[in-house]
């Protein structure tokens, strides 16, 4: 589905729904994006749904290289889900590719154990009748059989040494991501960890040949567990990066309660490695979107109509890339330059000098005691902003700053960064206050359809009018970071031009909507139309 699928749902998501416009099935993908910069496709998914998506993954891959599913998830997530890319290095060099995903270990136990590196790869039939077949996620998927310890042949695996360098290569079975010898081969000795003395059956390693006794390896798994670990849980030994997959600490977790935390954790770190997968940051939600490109686009929750990024998972602010915004937001967190700095929330006239209070989202204000008009973000006169383009959007480089001194440069970067931030905050106030303008819409519309006065459907169009006033609105508010970082030239210069032109009309909406009638239909929709345009032409020609 697309994001056009989505519509309005009250008052309370009346900011989640700023760009829910109808959608017309018949017109093409291309076509769309030619039209609206904006367009982009993505799948809302329900947990089995994304359960299903990642088992296909890893079957395919299980298939196609001939490993157990819990390798295979271990490759994925650690290579990004690139399956391309994983088969071409497995066959181009398995042992190095094992080396970087942390399944092997990068300094063999000693020379006789070089030929482990590929006969731990291949998923083969072992004496302990175990089952490789992929099962749903996260249940049991590359989980061998843990009726006993002894049977679990890639969770469990038998050494006759902890000791790396006494790690042979004797009878080995093929498995995920451990080496099994045969019990009758293997030696009682001392856990590292607990000290104490532990049975062949009662012991368990990875690839690297670190053996520890398996209730000091559900210990530690249940603390890592604790702390949200799980899909990058290293070896206990010292300074060893071999990774644990899921069929060997899972047998080794003997609470249910556990077991089910380690799905939850590896489900989550499976979707966020994703790069085609990401959460919906709605609260209490559990949608995952997923699109094929990874891109800064906007998608629509259809479950909560939260609205984000999904490049960043953060609020949608197109045309200002991700790290820039991330850039401003850190910026705009630092107390040491905002805290004493932003401008109240009342203004003096500059005509009377009477105390005003901002109660609505248009700048063209009108002073009650002297009917002066002037602009609320400049103070200046208001029907100078008609004749040209709208110049107080627009930030005035000293042009002697180089030459000015350290402090005086500090100044001037403060005055700089106020600025910006001035009006970045002053869009957001407006945002809310117009919330309040189209519930007196609603109000006022209410009216007229009792007394007579037309149909809802004749007045809808205000409701539409405040809607895309609000999708202007917001993407001008993003446009003050992109024009904070972008470095003086043309580029910004034409930005500043088309920003300015758009804010304009912008002011022009608000302030039409603010006193609409209904003989003002056409002037209203003609209005709308020049907004719109001028909000598309800016997100075309400063894509990020």
């Amino acid at each position: 589905m697309s994001d056009d699928d989505m519509g309005g749902s009250g008052d309370e998501d009346y900011y989640n729904d700023y760009y829910s416009d109808g959608h017309d099935p018949d017109v093409e993908t291309l076509d769309k994006t030619l039209q609206d910069p904006e367009y982009f496709e993505f799948q809302c998914l329900t947990d089995t749904e994304v359960e299903r998506f990642i088992n296909e993954r890893v079957e395919e891959l299980s298939t196609s290289i001939q490993v157990t599913p819990s390798l295979a998830k271990v490759l994925l997530l650690m290579c990004q889900w690139n399956l391309s890319e994983i088969v071409s290095s497995y066959r181009a060099d398995a042992h190095r590719l094992l080396i970087q995903c942390q399944v092997k270990p990068s300094m063999p136990a000693n020379n006789n154990n070089t030929s482990m590196v590929s006969a731990n790869l291949v998923s083969a039939t072992n004496t302990s009748n175990r089952s490789t077949t992929n099962t749903p996620f996260p249940s049991n998927v590359g989980l061998m059989s843990s009726t006993s310890m002894e049977k679990a042949g890639d969770c469990v695996t038998l050494c006759s040494s902890s000791s790396k360098s006494e790690c042979s290569s004797r009878d080995v079975v093929c498995g995920s991501n451990a080496i099994i010898q045969q019990e009758s081969d293997v030696k009682e000795c001392c856990c590292p960890v607990c000290l104490c003395a532990m049975k062949p059956s009662e012991s368990s390693q990875l690839s690297c040949c670190h053996r520890f006794c398996n209730s000091c390896w559900s210990t530690y798994f249940d603390v890592e567990i604790t702390q949200g670990i799980t899909t990058r849980i290293e070896c206990m030994s010292s300074h060893c990066e071999v990774l644990a997959p899921e069929d060997f600490v899972v047998p080794l977790l003997p609470r249910t309660r556990v077991r089910e935390k380690y799905h939850q954790f590896a489900f989550a770190d499976y979707v966020r490695s994703h790069p085609e997968l990401r959460f919906c940051p709605g609260p209490n939600c559990t949608i995952v979107v997923r699109a094929k490109d990874n891109k800064p686009k906007r998608v629509i929750c259809e479950a909560c109509n939260t609205q984000f990024c999904f490049a960043c998972g953060c609020d949608y602010h197109l045309p200002t890339s991700c790290e820039t915004i991330r850039r401003w937001l850190t910026k705009c967190a630092d107390d040491s330059e905002t805290a004493n700095y932003i401008s109240a929330h009342t203004k003096d006239c500059p005509k009377c000098h009477i105390c005003i209070e901002k109660n609505g989202g248009c700048n063209h204000m009108q002073c009650y005691n002297c009917k002066h008009e002037f602009c609320w973000m400049c103070l200046g006169c208001w029907r100078s902003h008609g004749s040209e383009y709208y110049e107080c959007s627009r930030y005035k480089e000293n042009p002697n700053i180089a030459h000015e001194s350290v402090h005086a440069q500090a100044r001037e970067a403060l005055k700089k960064y106020l600025h910006y931030y001035e009006r970045w905050e002053n869009h957001s106030k407006s945002l809310k206050l117009e919330c309040q303008t189209l519930n007196a819409i609603r109000t006022r519309i209410h009216a007229k359809v009792m007394a007579g006065t037309g149909t809802w459907i004749d007045w809808q169009y205000l409701l539409d009018a405040a809607t895309l006033l609000a999708r202007c609105r917001y993407t001008l508010q993003n446009t003050y970071p992109f024009a904070y970082f972008l470095a003086p030239g043309p580029r910004k210069d034409l930005f500043e031009y088309q920003q300015a032109q758009l804010e304009a009309e912008i002011e022009n909406l608000s302030w039409k909507i603010e006193r609409a009638e209904m003989t003002d239909r056409g002037d209203l929709e003609n209005q709308m139309d020049i907004v719109e345009k001028r909000r598309t032409t800016l997100l075309t020609d400063f894509q990020p």
